[in-house]
């Protein structure tokens, strides 16, 4: 059985002061779930605020991004190791709005991977196609591209401590949702490249999340999909409430 992760991506969301009020709050109306994994990732600037409010808590840290080396002349960026210092247990990596605004490539991506499963981290690996891609037939092969792109290199063993979030990137932040069917046919098809790139056995314990505006009205028909084995949610972790119904959904 894959254990279920709901994460929460702040994105450039929360002060300090706000990081503290809601991780907080997090942490003490969920402290009773222990089936699920639960993750939130606020900004770097609040990570360590994060990590002391959620201390000994349900809650696990995570953060946005990293970079691919530990130390040298890097103005801005912030390493693997340093992110576990802070407390963090999870790094996303490889989100579309950093494939997208920042232009980071697959190559790119995997050396992220690497360098975070180097330091003792769990990467949540994001992948995803655009409208267009999916218009134009494009999405399989999208799909392929940055699964084989971002995992090269990687071994079985390394895989146990890979999340991957299958986001198509026209669902991010837009309103609109994949169907339970089409998030379910995408999750079905990741699973059949890991077992092709690693094992059967590697495919059936890989943790995939579906990511794209997910809500409290929509994930548990999500959640009730055979492939589907958690979210990673932008805008509807910056609420409390609405963050907790997702950890608390009900499968029908």
């Amino acid at each position: 059985m894959r254990k279920p992760m709901i994460a929460g991506n702040w994105k450039l969301h929360k002060t300090l002061t706000e990081t503290k009020e809601l991780a907080a709050r997090l942490a003490d109306e969920l402290a009773d779930i222990d089936t699920i994994d639960i993750v939130i990732a606020p900004v770097f600037t609040s990570l360590t605020t994060a990590a002391e409010a959620i201390k000994g808590s349900a809650v696990k840290l995570a953060a946005q991004n990293c970079y691919p080396e530990e130390t040298g002349a890097f103005t801005g960026e912030v390493s693997p190791s340093l992110l576990k210092d802070a407390g963090c247990e999870y790094v996303i990596i490889g989100h579309s709005e950093r494939r997208q605004l920042l232009d980071e490539t697959d190559l790119f991506i995997n050396r992220k991977l690497l360098k975070t499963l180097d330091a003792g981290l769990q990467p949540i690996f994001c992948i995803g196609e655009t409208l267009q891609e999916r218009e134009s037939d494009q999405m399989l092969e999208v799909l392929t591209e940055q699964v084989k792109g971002g995992l090269a290199n990687l071994t079985a063993e390394q895989m146990e401590n890979v999340v991957i979030a299958y986001e198509p990137v026209w669902a991010i932040g837009t309103g609109k949702t994949a169907t339970d069917e089409q998030a379910q046919e995408a999750h079905s098809f990741i699973r059949g490249l890991l077992q092709g790139l690693f094992s059967q056995e590697v495919a059936l314990a890989t943790r995939i999340l579906y990511g794209g505006s997910v809500k409290p009205n929509n994930v548990d028909g999500l959640m009730a999909m055979d492939d589907i084995d958690g979210a990673l949610v932008g805008g509807a972790s910056l609420k409390a409430e609405d963050f907790i119904r997702l950890v608390r959904f009900q499968k029908p």
